[in-house]
């Protein structure tokens, strides 16, 4: 049964109110909580003894949604999730996950999950990917995710994926891989913010591995307090190809950032370009804002909601 606070992690993560349109799977607490699938989009059981599930994608499907959010209203909860994608050729496509945690408790609660896209020729993917926790006020249970991410694109394929996290997770540690044939292309944008005591690590591998395919990430973190990131994105041409990494950081108080982006160039047609800069809030900005009537703390939020716009 859906909650009043469950419905407020779906809207939180996946901005899901009421009933939603389009294929949908919501799991809580380990369990299948609602499913439905469409006429081009098909959502079963995994039937390999593993958790998780297989979302297929007709071909030609074009202006369909597929939702497919976590929530964890418990604390305690430990599992780990295999989901695997077969999007079809000629597909145009949304797809919306992330994963939200309420623990009620002391204890550890924790989603690590695996989602593998196996993409069509010419078909462009929308996936967005939001992380949340939050925690009961007298409760001091810790909200862990670790997500794995693997994608083949094939030849002319596309996918935009955006991933966000900006509260509540106190460990996390991300590992996102793409494969990118001919023609294709993958656009990552991260947003980040870590507080507190938190630790977040990012690893990403892009291979360039056909003609003219591109790769491009930006990714853009606030570290608060004693929190630690690291990002190690890595780019890799092995064909005549481009690739951008940027990576840009605000650190607050006693924050730790490590920002460690990499090209490798396997082909001399292959163009790849990095660039990381970590700094903190410059004081005219502080200033202008706190002469228009904001205090300090509200112009700081101010100016960190911006740069994660």
């Amino acid at each position: 049964m859906i909650t009043e606070l469950d419905s407020k992690l779906l809207e939180q993560i996946a901005e899901l109110t009421g009933k939603p349109v389009g294929a949908i799977n919501i799991r809580k607490d380990s369990g299948c909580e609602a499913r439905q699938s469409t006429e081009h989009i098909k959502i079963d059981s995994r039937t390999d003894g593993n958790e998780g599930i297989e979302i297929r994608i007709l071909d030609g499907t074009v202006n369909e949604t597929c939702y497919i959010p976590v929530i964890i209203s418990k604390t305690g909860v430990t599992e780990m999730v295999y989901n695997d994608f077969y999007v079809g050729d000629n597909c145009d496509v949304t797809i919306v996950a992330g994963c939200g945690i309420h623990n009620s408790g002391c204890e550890e609660s924790r989603h690590d999950g695996v989602h593998t896209f196996h993409i069509g020729k010419n078909s462009k993917v929308r996936y967005t990917e939001k992380h949340y926790g939050e925690n009961d006020p007298s409760q001091t249970g810790r909200n862990i995710m670790n997500p794995e991410t693997v994608v083949y694109l094939g030849e002319h394929s596309t996918i935009q994926m955006d991933t966000i996290q900006i509260r509540g997770i106190d460990s996390t540690k991300r590992l996102t891989k793409f494969y990118c044939e001919a023609g294709s292309e993958v656009v990552v944008t991260e947003r980040l913010l870590t507080h507190g005591k938190q630790l977040a690590e990012s690893d990403m591998i892009i291979e360039l591995n056909g003609e003219d395919a591109k790769g491009r990430v930006i990714s853009r973190s606030v570290a608060q307090d004693e929190s630690v990131q690291v990002f190690r994105p890595v780019v890799t041409g092995n064909a005549a190809c481009f690739g951008h990494v940027q990576c840009d950081s605000i650190i607050m108080g006693k924050a730790h950032i490590e920002s460690v982006p990499a090209i490798i160039a396997n082909c001399p047609d292959a163009q790849l370009i990095h660039e990381a800069a970590i700094g903190k809030i410059a004081g005219d900005q502080l200033l202008k804002l706190e002469t228009l009537g904001l205090t300090h703390e509200e112009a700081e939020d101010t100016i960190l909601k911006g740069f994660l716009a």
